[in-house]
């Protein structure tokens, strides 16, 4: 049952995860409003935390539950995996920092303020998470049917 809980919690925190940054990213567009800017920072800190969630339910199946750590550790695509989600991690900075760089803005009762290159840049960096996210399914499915085993 544990099992079963474990790979129920980690698939539904990626569907978050994901619903998350497609929010993000369609909030995230000039002008820029004060209910607008405001959700942002939460939707981010919400982001931030389901990816927590993701990483400690998929560690969690790793050492625990699924097909055991050795069949994990000895596979490339769980490598390219969990490089992806990290990727993915490092990117997240720019919007983290964009949005939690607001808040005295927001406090004040002011529209933040930002330029059209700062939006084209954060507004890319999104994107690329997403495409990120997209490819963890398949590094999943084919490491899940025994592809990338390192002998």
């Amino acid at each position: 049952m544990a099992q079963a809980i474990a790979a129920y919690l980690h698939y539904l925190s990626i569907f978050i995860l994901f619903a998350l940054l497609v929010l993000e990213h369609r909030l995230f567009r000039l002008p820029l409003d004060l209910e607008r800017a405001r959700s942002l920072i939460v939707i981010d800190i919400a982001y931030g935390a389901c990816a927590g969630v993701v990483l400690l339910t998929g560690a969690a199946r790793v050492l625990w539950f699924a097909k055991g750590a050795d069949f994990y550790l000895h596979n490339s695509l769980f490598h390219a995996k969990v490089g992806l989600f990290v990727l993915v991690a490092l990117l997240s900075i720019l919007p983290t920092m964009t949005f939690l760089n607001w808040r005295n803005d927001l406090k004040a009762g002011r529209i933040p303020q930002v330029s059209a290159r700062q939006c084209k840049l954060v507004t890319m960096t999104i994107r690329l998470e997403l495409l990120a996210l997209l490819i963890l399914p398949l590094l999943a499915t084919l490491m899940a049917r025994g592809y990338g085993m390192i002998d």
